[in-house]
């Protein structure tokens, strides 16, 4: 479009200079010739256009002076136009010069007893104009031409790398869900947009892949590890309405029957939590806020809890750290970690909540002087549900883990496990927050 907009422009600005050019020439002789009949009178003017045409070797001009009976006084003309008005207007005529038709421009002026006509051979310009009409007429053709082809080799290639992503979404549509888009071989880093589109979807399919082997474990574990409780619960108000000698004994039954609906409650209300931290739906709640302040909250809550446990909790954080987050998620997160320290830490033993800052960020840590977890243990300490064969026996639901990794996410941070006391026996476990520094945005 733009390449055909050019070639008319340039076809107009050409065929105009040369209209502007002979309406020139023509207006500046009439105007000469004017003035020297004003000089010089009639046989002046007579004179004049004698030695133009003497002059004229192109023999493009043309010239005609006619007294009011309209008699030939001068001139290459032998008669006057009949297509020819009224003075100071122009014309595009077809008129006799030299014996032969010819296309021509002309002026008409008019002084005192006689008419004059003064104008410029165009046949030539005619021909001009109509081969640039034709050479505009061809370029234009072949702009359209190759216009056509660019498009249809353009939609070609971007149907081609479109192809694989098209193909793609079609068959996860179709509940493929382990296809994904192929990357060219130069890869993201050198490869064009087509390439980043598919790296990013491919992300977008790993994510939602794992969304939702986590929904499939959530709903595996709920039906198994919920089965026992609440059939427990069940049997329990059974058996007592059936055995229930006295009220007491049945209001006993009754007050067991809501303590394991309520952990069944707690069950519940924290996958909630796990899933809108997992699916980033609390950054809304992100705000600025003091961590040691959190962080005081959570440990003078759990001290008396060590105390009663013959346990010591020990503290150890910076007066001031401000950072950008989620305060009850976090809150949340330390408390799991310190009821977990507490639970395995015997009598006796030290229970140590720390929070410092470094160049990599901020560490939140929680250790104990417990047992510790052993390496295959870890690897499966924050899938939700899971409990160690030690702790089996201990109260839980083995999410406390599950919700620390996904507060951390959500922060844009990660959870690491490692020994409290590498070398001791028992080692203990120490688990990890590790978040962005204050000037990273973790709500990206």
């Amino acid at each position: 479009m733009a390449a055909a907009f050019l070639v008319a422009v340039l076809w107009w600005a050409t065929a105009g200079a040369l209209d502007r050019q002979t309406i020139a020439a023509i207006r500046t002789d009439a105007s000469a010739l004017v003035e020297r009949y004003r000089d010089a009178g009639a046989q002046g003017l007579t004179d004049a256009i004698e030695e133009r045409l003497a002059l004229d070797a192109e023999n493009e001009t043309i010239y005609l002076l006619v007294n009011a009976q309209g008699q030939k006084l001068a001139g290459n003309l032998n008669t006057w136009p009949t297509a020819i008005g009224e003075e100071g207007v122009w014309f595009r005529t077809r008129i006799l010069h030299d014996g032969a038709t010819a296309e021509a421009r002309v002026h008409r002026r008019d002084l005192p007893g006689l008419r004059l006509l003064v104008g410029r051979d165009e046949s030539e310009r005619v021909q001009l104009r109509l081969l640039l009409t034709e050479g505009v007429a061809w370029s234009l053709g072949a702009v359209l031409i190759f216009a056509v082809m660019g498009a249809a080799v353009i939609r070609r290639a971007l149907q081609n790398r479109m192809r694989p992503a098209v193909a793609t979404a079609q068959g996860i549509a179709a509940g493929d869900f382990s296809q994904r888009v192929p990357i060219s071989p130069y890869g993201v880093e050198y490869g064009d947009e087509f390439d980043r589109l598919g790296a990013t979807m491919n992300a977008m399919l790993d994510r939602i892949a794992a969304l939702m082997a986590g929904m499939r474990g959530v709903a595996d574990a709920i039906a198994h590890d919920l089965r026992t409780p609440i059939a427990r619960a069940r049997g329990k108000l059974e058996g007592s309405l059936a055995t229930a000698a006295t009220e007491e004994e049945l209001r006993a039954a009754v007050e067991e029957g809501i303590a394991d609906l309520d952990n069944i409650t707690r069950i519940f209300q924290a996958l909630l939590r796990i899933a809108e931290a997992e699916a980033g739906a609390r950054r809304a709640a992100f705000a600025p806020l003091d961590l040691p302040e959190v962080l005081r909250d959570a440990a003078e809550f759990y001290e008396a809890m060590a105390e009663e446990s013959e346990q010591t909790l020990e503290t150890d954080m910076p007066g001031h750290l401000p950072m950008l987050g989620d305060r009850d998620l976090l809150l949340q997160a330390v408390a799991n970690l310190l009821d977990n320290a507490i639970k395995f830490t015997p009598a006796g033993g030290v229970v140590r909540l720390t929070a410092r800052q470094d160049e990599g960020g901020i560490e939140i840590a929680v250790s104990d002087s417990g047992p510790g977890l052993s390496p295959e243990d870890r690897a499966r300490a924050m899938d939700r549900f899971f409990r160690a064969d030690a702790s089996r026996n201990m109260p839980g639901s083995g999410l406390g883990l599950a919700l620390v990794r996904a507060v951390a996410q959500l922060h844009a941070g990660e959870v690491m496990l490692a020994d409290a006391m590498p070398g001791a026996s028992p080692p203990g476990l120490k688990v990890a927050l590790l978040l962005p520094s204050p000037g990273l945005d973790t709500a990206s």
